[in-house]
This record gives C-alpha cells, structure tokens and sequence, in this order.
C-alpha cells in the first residue's frame, strides 16, 4: 500500500463553476483518487474555495452582502454541488480559514528571513470615490488603439493589446464607474522568484515524466524575454490575509493583504490541517513535512494549463524558499480547455451548462463519463449536444446499462433470481478471461499514468468484450438444448457485472454501486486474477434486477438543451 496525496486547483469563489472547469481539474482528480482508494492505497484527496481578492469584494457586492458571509454561503453551495457530482475529497476547506491565514504568514516570514522578498514602491491607480487603490482590471476605459470602450487597465479585449491603466482614455472605476481617480504612490512585497530562477529550472528539468504542456508553460515562464520575474505578494485591500512577518506585524504594511495567488496554494497544505480540526483524520504534517513522514507520499496535482505557472514556479518558490522539509508536488497533470459548441464557455454571458444546471438534467453519472472520455489532453476539445448524446446513448445505454439488464432478466425468466449452478467453463470462457486480463492490465497503466481518455476507451472495451462473449454464446438459444450449459454463461455473466461495477467505480461510482447491490455483494475486490474474480458470485448467491442504469437521452431532449444554453443564465 503506497501513500497518495492529491489537489485539485481550488474553484474561485465569485459563482457557480461550468463544466470546463470540473473537467480541468476536480473531476480528473476525483478519478485517479478514487481508483487509488480502489487498488488498496492510502489517499488523501484535497480541495477547497479560493476566497480572497477584488472579484470576490465585487461579487459579494453585487449580491449585496458582506464579503465573508457571500464567500461562506459560496463555499456551501459549490460544497454541495461538488457532493452532487460524487467528488470524493477528504476535505473542502476555504482559503480564508484561520489555518491559512496563519501558514501563510509563517511562509511570508520565513521568505522575509531568507532575503527572498523585497519592498517596491509603485505607483498605481486611486480611487477617490470609493476610497481604495484599483487593481488594473478594474480601470475601464477607451483603448488608445481600437477604440473600445470598455478596455480593461491591463489589456483590450477586442484588439488583445496590452495596456496600463494610464493609457486609457476618459478612465473609470469598475468597481463604481467613477472617474475621480489620481495616480499614488503605494510599497508592496514582491517575492524574489527570479533569485530562484536556476533552482526551480533545475527541478523542472527533473521532471522526465511530467506532461508535456505542463513542462512547456513552466519553461516558458523560466526563459523567453527577460524570464521569470519578480511577482507582487500584497494588495491595498481589506479582504484578505493580513500582512505579517510570521505572528509579527510587519512595519509599513498595515492594512494590506497578501494577494490571493499568493495565499491560495498554502491552503493545499492548510487544508490538511483543516481536515484534522474538523475531526476526519490524524497528524496532517505526515502528509506535508518529509521530517514528519511524508518522505513516502506521492504528491499529484491536477489543474488547467491556466495554472500552471502558478504552481510549476510561484508555489515551489514558496515552499523551496521557506527552507523548510515540506513537500514539493511529484506530478503535475494539467489539461487544455474544454471548449462548448462551437465557441467558449463563458460564466459572464451565461453560455454553456454550468455545474448545477448539469445535475438538474441528468445525474451525476452521464456527465462524469462523458467528460473524462473527452478529457483535454493533449490538445482543446469540444462539448456539443450531439456528441454528448451519442456517447450517453452508445456507451452507457446501449454497451453498460443493455448488458445487465438482458443477463439479469434472463437469468430471472429461466432460474429464477440466484446464481444459477452447473455447467462448466469451455474455450469460449477461457477466451474471455484471456481478453479481459489483458484489457484490464492495459486499463490500469493507463489509470496509473493518468490517461484518462486511453483509460476510458479501455474500460469502454472491457464492456463491449462482455457483450460480444454474451452475443457469441447466445444463453437463450442455448437454454433450448442444454439449460446446463446456457446456467455457465449467465453465472459467468452475473459475474461480470460485480467485475463491471469494480472497473467502472472510479468514472461513474453511483451506477456502479447500483449494479453492487442488484448483485446483492459489498464485494469490491479489485480483479487481480481475472479467473478467480469471475467466480465470485456462487451459485444460489441471490439478486435483483435493478432499474434501467442509463435513459437515453432523446432527440427532443437533446435539441431543448441546445436552446436554453446558447447563451444567457439566470
């Protein structure tokens, strides 16, 4: 039993997430955790909201309420949602949590005593009207260059050029459209990440097994231009953790607060000590300190590549510059985006199906499939309604759902609702077993290096051997002239189902538990021997037919989807 820690990037906190985001990085993640869990190791399974900065002020002020109850109430909802698509973390925390705050702080002093951060005065924009600095994205103005009236400080989205907040004409407040802004004077903490520039490239070129994208954004960051820079770590902010030195306050840094990318990786790590004040498990420093005992974890990370640089550069500076034994990420699995009919998801203009209108139309299940089969991997993919409805239709219907049910009905209409006995295995079982031994094998390379669409097309192969052994062998033809005989292959059938149930957990967990208790077993042993896994149900082991597994989605159904998600949320 090997030991296993593994993050998700933590959803932002500012709304209800879309289905790019699950697929980016909870839900991959929830996968190879959960078939973890199923090979027998130990798994610690983590995440949690990120809930500081500016859009979370806006949010909450849109919603018109205080920021820490909008985030709390946010944190609940994308909790439950999350619950609803079977994510089986061990802990959600919140990165505005004590524990955070606190380690934060600790890593801030320990970076300050290492000479790894410096003080920076710059000038940035002012509001007058609503009494704080802005950050540049929420400047707004007339681009210099197109014409756009609704540029951004940091850059146009029509014309994509990039802007400061000085150069935009008539500029204005985003936050309350006033244009009663002044340039000031204001000192922050930057992290020295380029002092770090020929450690971090070092590891990185460790890294032979990592990813390609992930390796390639890093590197990209490490070396064009002028490559890696120092980054800002505070923000002239009320909500936020506060700036200190470790549990000293930190002299010309009152009243600001560490900027969120800073804090929002330490919660990877405060959120296992978030997990053990919550009263579900012991000693997370096992987990996180290799003095501790967590020389023998295996760290992965799961994100999109929009993280990436975050996490290859920004959060190892933190932790390789601290000093400190903590422990640095294994793996790294990043993901391209998953693109929505023809165009973008986008949470602002409403367009595409986000997470809690998925589970409105159809369980958890259907949508956990179809995702991980289509995962981003090596390159964008693409979410449309037709494809969606053909994998649902061809895969869970007619493949899983039509293979338990034929075998269970018949089973029942010629012996009854038991685990028929006689008969014995022939060429045709023994080349089953030998197809099946190697499909599976395949299918857990390809879970273990995390190839999450080889893995589903191999698993999706390990069904379709059951059905054409059941289309060969044909048990209610066979019942005709030798009920014996037609008793071994639906003995071996009924098996294959509590097989199918182990093998699929990890992608669609609630149908596989339905097909565990149709086969009345809370045997979920993992296939080792294929041979012996085949024989599990005895005869005269009782079952149940269980309900369809998987409706088809309709023609009407699919097209009345297409309408509601082109574009508006509300």
């Amino acid at each position: 039993m090997a030991r296993h820690l593994i993050t998700s990037a933590i959803p932002y906190i500012n709304g209800i997430k879309h289905l790019g985001n699950l697929v980016g990085s909870q839900l991959p993640a929830d996968l190879y955790a959960r078939y973890l869990r199923g090979r027998g190791h130990e798994v610690l399974f983590l995440c949690a909201t990120d809930e500081h900065g500016t859009p979370a002020e806006l949010a909450a002020a849109k919603a018109g309420k205080p920021v820490e109850q909008y985030c709390a109430e946010m944190h609940d909802i994308q909790s439950e949602i999350a619950k609803g698509f079977r994510l089986s973390f061990d802990h959600f925390g919140r990165s505005s949590s004590p524990q955070n705050h606190r380690l934060t702080q600790h890593f801030a002093g320990r970076l300050a005593d290492a000479g790894l951060i410096e003080e920076v005065s710059e000038k940035q924009v002012y509001s007058n009207a609503d009494g704080r600095f802005l950050p540049d994205r929420y400047i707004e103005g007339t681009c210099p260059n197109c014409g756009y009236d609704k540029a951004r400080g940091d850059q146009c989205e029509n014309c994509t050029k990039q802007l400061d907040p000085t150069d935009l004409i008539e500029p204005r407040s985003a936050v309350s459209g006033s244009t009663d802004l002044e340039v000031r004077e204001t000192r922050h903490l930057y992290l020295r990440q380029s002092s770090m520039r020929d450690d971090l490239n070092a590891w990185i070129d460790a890294k032979k097994d990592w990813p390609i994208l992930t390796t390639s954004i890093a590197r990209k960051w490490l070396n064009d231009g002028d490559g890696l820079q120092d980054r800002g770590i505070t923000r002239d902010l009320d909500w936020g953790v506060p700036v200190k030195k470790g549990e000293a306050d930190w002299p010309g840094m009152e009243g600001k607060v560490f900027y969120v990318w800073f804090d929002a990786p330490i919660e990877y790590i405060a959120c296992a000590q978030e997990w053990v004040d919550a009263g579900k498990g012991q000693d997370w420093e096992r987990w996180w300190r290799t003095d501790k005992g967590a020389e023998d974890v295996t760290y992965t990370q799961f994100m999109g590549k929009d993280n990436v640089p975050f996490h290859t550069l920004s959060f190892p500076a933190t932790i390789l510059g601290s000093g400190e034994p903590w422990k640095l990420v294994d793996y790294i699995k990043s993901f391209n985006y998953l693109n929505y009919d023809g165009g973008q998801f986008s949470t602002s203009q409403g367009r595409g199906v986000f997470m809690d209108q998925a589970l409105d139309i159809l369980p958890a299940d259907y949508w956990r499939w179809w995702l991980l089969s289509h995962a981003p991997e090596s390159s964008d993919s693409e979410f449309t309604w037709e494809n969606f409805q053909t994998s649902v239709n061809k895969d869970l219907a007619d493949v899983l759902g039509n293979f338990v049910s034929r075998v269970t009905k018949f089973c029942r209409s010629k012996f009854g609702e038991e685990v028929p006995s006689g008969g014995t295995p022939g060429p045709d079982e023994a080349a089953l077993i030998e197809t099946l031994t190697s499909r599976i094998r395949a299918y857990e390379g390809h879970m273990q290096a995390m190839e999450v669409r080889k893995s589903a097309n191999e698993l999706r192969a390990i069904w379709v051997a059951g059905n054409e052994y059941l289309q060969s062998a044909a048990p209610w033809a066979t019942f005709k002239d030798d009920p014996e005989k037609a008793a071994g292959q639906v003995r071996l059938a009924l098996n294959l189902i509590r097989l199918y149930a182990v093998l699929s957990a990890p992608f669609i967990p609630d149908a596989s538990a339905a097909m565990l208790k149709a086969m009345q077993t809370d045997d979920d042993s993992w296939p080792d021997d294929v041979s012996a896994a085949l024989s599990t149900l005895a005869p005269g082991h009782a079952f149940t037919v269980p309900d369809v597994l998987f409706a088809k989605i309709t023609d009407e159904a699919r097209e009345d989807c297409q309408a509601r998600f082109s574009g508006t949320r509300d």
